[in-house]
């Protein structure tokens, strides 16, 4: 901390910025700003996993994975017979829970009888893991979203504390404005 001394300041102690890790306002702000983007994530989550529960009625099939590693980014290709004919379809962005599984492994799946190549694994039929990641970032929305109101607040009150006495009881006097 030091002590800033000279015309208007009244010996006011301000602390150093170092000590305070920035403003207030600056800090509620970046807060509020986290929150926003958590939330528009957790907003574009929903539509994967609501998608994903669609197929709830489709036509179960089993598959065989074309291709290996994990899914949750999209990516993953399988083969499947539908009436007499070899079908190849990927799997929806957010298939899996991140494993790694090789090609030739033989996956569940139900598809679309209307266009067969619409695809979604039987264990993701749920929401999977886009539900636990709106889930996830819904949480951390409105965490930062409280912390940025108590940081605003906090900053306010904290002005008005520092803030000369004779600057207030002026600034109280002041007749309202028409």
């Amino acid at each position: 901390m030091d002590s800033t001394t000279g015309p208007g300041t009244a010996g006011v102690r301000r602390p150093d910025s170092a000590d305070r890790g920035g403003r207030p306002r600056t800090r509620g702000l970046s807060a509020l700003a986290l929150a926003l983007l958590l939330g528009v994530l957790a907003a574009t989550a929903v539509v994967p996993a609501q998608h994903l529960r669609s197929f709830r009625d489709g036509v179960r099939a089993e598959a065989t994975r074309l291709t290996g590693g994990p899914c949750m980014t999209g990516g993953c290709a399988v083969a499947f017979a539908v009436e007499g004919r070899t079908v190849e379809a990927e799997l929806p962005v957010g298939s899996g829970s991140g494993r790694l599984s090789p090609a030739g492994t033989s996956v569940s799946i139900r598809y679309r009888v209307d266009d067969p190549r619409q695809i979604a694994r039987e264990e993701d039929l749920d929401g999977g893991g886009p539900a636990v990641f709106a889930a996830v970032s819904g949480a951390g929305a409105l965490f930062f979203a409280v912390l940025s109101v108590c940081l605003l607040v906090g900053g306010v009150r904290r002005r008005r504390r520092t803030e000369p006495l004779s600057d207030r009881a002026s600034r109280d006097r002041r007749p309202a404005r028409l």
